[in-house]
């Protein structure tokens, strides 16, 4: 028996020398740009909504703010960014937010063009036709008001289907799984959830091609930040086939907290950046691309 399975061993194991390994996907930079605007009301940047066609981006602030950037690109290289239009989030009223009320940190857009919005401190998600309209408020939940003081709704996505995803900032303790609430049918379902690796805490997310993309960050004094891009795949109401598509190194970037992902007209996926600089002058707003591709 043993003479006759030897040959088979061999050609067996010739053939895995020969065979690829399966590839990891990671995010490779493109671009990092530092973004500068005279505006006072310029900085505290969180939410990102890339324009199809990588021309230009929405962002908010904050402290309220809508902020709009046309982009420039050689060879669909990302070399340019020029703010635009810096304009005041309006509440239901038409009238612009103050206070408590301020504090955006997460953006998604609908199929139709209208923008959600979500906010920390009074944890809330208001919709807007255009960036000028009067607000709308999505339906809100028993959960939300159990949320952390200034570590609410950080992320925000929206599915092909319509269906909406917000993620909190923080989880509670260590060892709990970051909540995924999906507004299903006018309620919020909160089934879903991505597990917590170490002490990175959720900054943003997005859904492209049946895929949740989550950033996230970690700050260490006098080190700096250090952020991760994690990928799940949607299968109903489980989040599977979960990849680390970038973990910076300590100091790397800023403070990134939005995240857009698309494919540009050469079909290459890639992953926008955007840093909250906290309105102080030791920090930068920056805005960093990435390409997808599978490691070799």
């Amino acid at each position: 028996m043993r003479r006759y399975f030897a040959p088979l061993a061999l050609a067996l194991a010739a053939a895995c020398l020969v065979l690829p390994s399966l590839a990891a996907p990671i995010l490779v930079e493109d671009a990092k740009l530092r973004l500068r605007s005279a505006d006072d009301d310029f900085g505290g940047l969180s939410g990102l909504a890339m324009a199809a066609d990588g021309a230009s981006f929405i962002a908010i602030s904050d402290r309220g703010h809508f902020v709009r950037a046309t982009l420039s690109r050689e060879n669909g290289r990302l070399v340019g960014a020029v703010i635009t239009d810096i304009m005041p989030i309006n509440d239901s009223k038409g009238v612009p937010l103050t206070g408590r009320n301020t504090d955006a940190e997460g953006l998604a857009v609908m199929a139709d063009g209208s923008l959600l919005v979500s906010f920390e401190s009074n944890h809330r998600i208001m919709r807007h036709a255009t960036l000028t309209s009067p607000a709308t408020f999505l339906p809100s939940t028993e959960a939300f008001g159990d949320l952390q003081n200034n570590s609410g709704l950080e992320a925000l996505a929206v599915d092909a289907q319509g269906v909406v995803y917000a993620i909190p900032e923080r989880s509670g303790r260590m060892e709990r799984p970051f909540p995924v609430y999906r507004l299903i049918d006018g309620a919020w379902n909160g089934e879903m959830s991505i597990p917590r690796r170490g002490e990175y805490l959720v900054t943003g997310a997005d859904i492209h091609e049946g895929y949740l993309f989550v950033l996230e960050r970690y700050y260490k004094p006098f080190g700096g930040f250090q952020s991760q891009v994690r990928r799940f795949e949607i299968q109903g109401a489980t989040l599977s086939n979960e990849a680390v598509l970038l973990e910076s190194r300590l100091g790397q970037y800023d403070n990134l907290e939005g995240i857009d992902v698309w494919r540009d007209d050469r079909g290459a996926l890639r992953v926008s950046l955007i840093s909250d600089d906290n309105f102080l002058f030791y920090q930068v707003t920056q805005l960093v691309e990435f390409h997808l591709e599978d490691s070799p």
